[in-house]
């Protein structure tokens, strides 16, 4: 089902990857709903990561475009895609360990204005603590305020990672594997944060967790050998023959 254009926040155009002769992605085309939560799955080698980098502009793709509220940004310098209203968060935890939980949403709100207001001195930022203290409780780590963020655990440190992000107050929050590592405990933490997270922006991220996913996406992708299988909600998902088939590991009956 198409989706109307003014529901539209992010979408690409036939984008491919080539890396040298192997084509990691080829030819997709669709489009991401403003204020949804929608999962990028699929088996190991299926070209999830090319085309989450494509989306945070980490990559350029080798041929087609890529659109975010309507607007061309292939090839957008990655560091500008913050100042359009997209903000990131990666498999691999990237968090400052020597400093606070607080000083690291403080430091990440404060280079985005500094970035885009260099003559703005520091003493006039004042609200730059509150909003780190909104975003603790955001994540859920206001009693984790002042504990070295290299102390906190790893679902901990994820939380930190995602407030980080927030910090740039972005309409589009991409996560990459948000899991990754987690135990039964932290993974439902996640869960319940990105809910919640949902129902104020729209967010898209890539998972292996497939009973993860089903929980909480209103729409999956689902990609295989780098090319687009199946896309729709989860129970649209879970009856497709193909996908079951291919992904799943089942026998259609």
């Amino acid at each position: 089902m198409s989706v109307p254009v003014s529901d539209v926040i992010l979408r690409t155009d036939s984008v491919t990857k080539q890396f040298g002769g192997f084509t990691a992605l080829k030819n997709i085309s669709t489009s991401f709903q403003r204020g949804a939560i929608t999962s990028i799955i699929g088996p190991n080698g299926a070209g999830k990561s090319t085309y989450f980098n494509l989306l945070s502009g980490a990559l350029k793709p080798t041929n087609g475009k890529v659109f975010f509220n309507d607007r061309d940004v292939t090839g957008v310098a990655q560091h500008r895609f913050a100042k359009l209203g997209i903000a990131k968060s990666f498999q691999i935890t990237s968090v400052f360990p020597l400093l606070t939980t607080h000083e690291n949403i403080r430091v990440s709100a404060q280079a985005l204005v500094t970035c885009f207001d260099m003559f703005s001195p520091r003493a006039n930022m004042k609200d730059l603590d509150e909003t780190a203290d909104e975003l603790l409780k955001t994540v859920g780590l206001c009693d984790r305020r002042d504990r070295l963020a290299g102390e906190l655990a790893h679902g901990e440190q994820r939380a930190l990672e995602i407030a980080m992000a927030l910090a740039s107050r972005p309409s589009l929050l991409l996560l990459d594997e948000p899991t990754a590592g987690m135990s039964p405990e932290e993974t439902k933490s996640m869960m319940d944060l990105i809910v919640a997270l949902g129902k104020e922006r729209t967010i898209i991220l890539v998972e292996h967790k497939m009973k993860f996913v089903l929980g909480i996406s209103d729409r999956l992708l689902v990609l295989h050998h780098g090319e687009l299988l199946a896309e729709g909600t989860p129970d649209e998902i879970r009856r497709n023959e193909v996908v079951k088939r291919v992904y799943l590991g089942q026998r259609e009956h």
